[in-house]
C-alpha cells in the first residue's frame, strides 16, 4: 500500500500573500452535472436547487481556497474533516462527519464537541492525517482546512479526488465556513447560520450593562509568554461583533497574535477585562507561575478581578459557528453578570 502508515509530519504554512486573493471565497459553485463543465458566476441560492443534480451520483464543481476546480459529490455521505473548523463547520450544518481529527493541541476532539462526534473514528491529529484510517472511513469528501503540504494532499486525492483545501491563511471564519457550506451543498443554510449568529452576537452586545463596549484583552499564555490575539483572530472578532473594543496596544488588524511578551512587556496584556487561555500544561503552568509576580499582580484587570480563563482548545482556534456560540456565552456570562 503506497501510504503512509503513521500520521505524518506537521505542515508549514506558507505566507499569506500566497492565498490571499483566492481564499475561501473560492469555494463557489463553477459547474454541475458529472460532465464537470463551468461557469464564472457565483450561485446566488443553495446548489441543491440545481435542476442538473442527479439523484444518486450527481456531482457538482467546486473552487477551492487555492483556486483548483474540484468535483464533488452533490450530496456528500461521508466527509472526514481534517480540522478543528472543518468539523465545527459541518456540524453546525447538521452533518456528522465519518472520520476527524483531535483538537489542537489535545490528544481527543475539542471538548466543546465532543458530545457531537461520540463513536465518530478519530484518523489522526490536526492537519496529521494516518492514511489507513482515512481509508477505512471511506470518505467521498474530505474537508483538508489550511493543508499545504502538496505530498499530502496527493495521498488524500488517491483516497478520494473530493478533497478540498477549505481555507486560506488570511480566511476569516464566516467567509470559511460559506465555502464549506457550498461545498457540502448547504448554502443558503450556512448564511441562515451567520445571519442568526449575528443576531445573537448584537443581542448578547446589548444586554452587557455597564460593561457594553468595554475594552477587552484576548490573551493565549504560551510556554514563554502571552500573546494577545489580532483584531481580526477568531474570538476578538466575535467580541468586536458583540460591539466591545480592543485594548489600545491591540487594536491592530490580523488574524494571528502577537510574539511571546516579557514580564517588561506586560501591560500590553491588559484591558478593562482579561481573557486568558492556553493550549497546553506547559502554557497552564506558566501562567500559574506568573500569576504570583508583581507585573502580573499590577494589571489594572487583576485588581479588579476582571480576568477569566476560557477554553484556548475554542479561543485560539480560527473558529466556526458552534466555537463563536461558546465565546458569546463566555463574554456575556463574565460581563452580563458583573
Amino acid at each position: 500500500m503506497p501510504y503512509a502508515q503513521s500520521p505524518l509530519r506537521p505542515v508549514r504554512r506558507r505566507a499569506a500573500q500566497a492565498l490571499a486573493v483566492t481564499g475561501a471565497a473560492a469555494l463557489l459553485l463553477t459547474g454541475c452535472g458529472s460532465s464537470g463543465s463551468s461557469s464564472s458566476s457565483a450561485p446566488s441560492s443553495n446548489a441543491a436547487a440545481d435542476p442538473a443534480k442527479a439523484a444518486d451520483g450527481g456531482k457538482r464543481t467546486v473552487k477551492d481556497a487555492t483556486g483548483k476546480a474540484v468535483e464533488v459529490p452533490a450530496e456528500p455521505k461521508r466527509i472526514v474533516t481534517l480540522t478543528q473548523e472543518d468539523l465545527d463547520a459541518v456540524l453546525a450544518l447538521g452533518v456528522k462527519p465519518v472520520g476527524i481529527t483531535n483538537g489542537q493541541g489535545l490528544a481527543e476532539p475539542p471538548a466543546y464537541l465532543k458530545d457531537k462526534v461520540q463513536g465518530v473514528p478519530v484518523v489522526g491529529n490536526l492537519l496529521q492525517p494516518v492514511m489507513d484510517k482515512v481509508i477505512a472511513a471511506k470518505p467521498d469528501l474530505i474537508l483538508a482546512g489550511d493543508m499545504q503540504d502538496e505530498q499530502v494532499l496527493k495521498q488524500l486525492r488517491e483516497i478520494t479526488p473530493a478533497t478540498l483545501v477549505t481555507m486560506a491563511p488570511t480566511d476569516d471564519w464566516k467567509l470559511a465556513f460559506r465555502g464549506i457550506g457550498n461545498a457540502v451543498n448547504k448554502l443558503d443554510q450556512a448564511n441562515k447560520v451567520i445571519d442568526d449568529y449575528q443576531a445573537k452576537a448584537t443581542k448578547a452586545g446589548a444586554d452587557l450593562g455597564k460593561n457594553k463596549g468595554a475594552a477587552v484583552s484576548i490573551v493565549r499564555w504560551n510556554p514563554t509568554g502571552p500573546s494577545w490575539m489580532e483584531k481580526k483572530q477568531f474570538a476578538s472578532g466575535v467580541a468586536l461583533d458583540m460591539g466591545l473594543t480592543r485594548p489600545a496596544a491591540q487594536d491592530k488588524d490580523g488574524n494571528a497574535h502577537s510574539p511571546a511578551l516579557s514580564l517588561e512587556k506586560l501591560a500590553e496584556i491588559d484591558g478593562d477585562w482579561l481573557f486568558l487561555s492556553t493550549l497546553t500544561d506547559d502554557g497552564k503552568a506558566a501562567l500559574k507561575d506568573v500569576q504570583s509576580k508583581p507585573a502580573y499582580q499590577q494589571l489594572n484587570a487583576v485588581k479588579n478581578d476582571h480576568t477569566v480563563t476560557v477554553d484556548g482548545s475554542v479561543w485560539s482556534t480560527r473558529g466556526g459557528p458552534l466555537a463563536a456560540d461558546v465565546v458569546i456565552g463566555d463574554l456575556g456570562k463574565a460581563l452580563a453578570g458583573s
